[in-house]
């Protein structure tokens, strides 16, 4: 039953979103365009509910020639790569917003563990441990508040496999809140996005 309450509320809250951050989406797209060559917007495959495979959106953060379908930390050097309006993207999350309209045609929702890359076989498997392969992937979550970039690879599987199991209002009203002062207070945040981890670097910004 919540899980259809969920999808109303992703669709009103996504809708109002486009609408009201209209202009700030405006002015992101002219900034992107002066600061380097290449789309505005940037694609990649990604997992959702029962390991399906869609295109997320994210503004683009990178030089047109990154090497495609690689995890920022895997990359020689990450820094050379990441635009000086992609710095300022990454450390604020607004790269994030497009995905505003992944959540409006159903295939992201506002709260849920973060879409792994089609080929992050190693996370993809340790969340089927958790079962949390099986609920919509979101915007933020519940390891998004509790450690962003620094989080190894079974922790943050077994905080998604939580937040499957106890999915519902409340915990989508304690992820949401979270995240605004998580991001506010810059919590977890590698400087590039490079998702430096405690223990062997892997990656969690995406």
């Amino acid at each position: 039953m919540y899980m259809t309450i969920k999808r109303v509320i992703d669709i009103i809250l996504s809708l109002i979103g486009l609408i009201v951050l209209s202009t700030i989406f405006l002015i992101l797209i002219i900034a992107i365009k002066l600061d380097s060559r290449g789309p505005v917007l940037f694609k990649q495959k990604r997992v959702g509910i029962n390991k399906t495979h869609f295109n997320i959106l994210k503004f683009r953060t990178m030089r047109i020639d990154t090497p495609k379908d690689t995890p920022t930390h895997l990359l020689e050097n990450p820094e050379q790569y990441i635009t000086k309006m992609g710095k300022f993207l990454r450390k604020t999350s607004l790269d994030e917003l497009p995905q505003i309209w992944n959540i409006f045609v159903g295939q992201m929702s506002i709260i849920g563990p973060r879409p792994a890359l089609w080929n992050q076989f190693d996370l993809i498997l340790e969340r089927e441990k958790y079962g949390a392969n099986d609920v919509p992937p979101g915007l933020t979550g519940w390891a998004q508040i509790n450690g962003r970039d620094e989080l190894e690879i079974d922790v943050k599987a077994r905080l998604d496999g939580e937040y499957a199991e106890k999915i519902g209002f409340m915990m989508d009203v304690r992820c949401f809140f979270g995240t605004i002062f998580s991001v506010l207070r810059s919590d977890g945040v590698v400087e590039g996005g490079t998702g430096t981890k405690k223990a062997d670097k892997e990656s969690v910004k995406q």
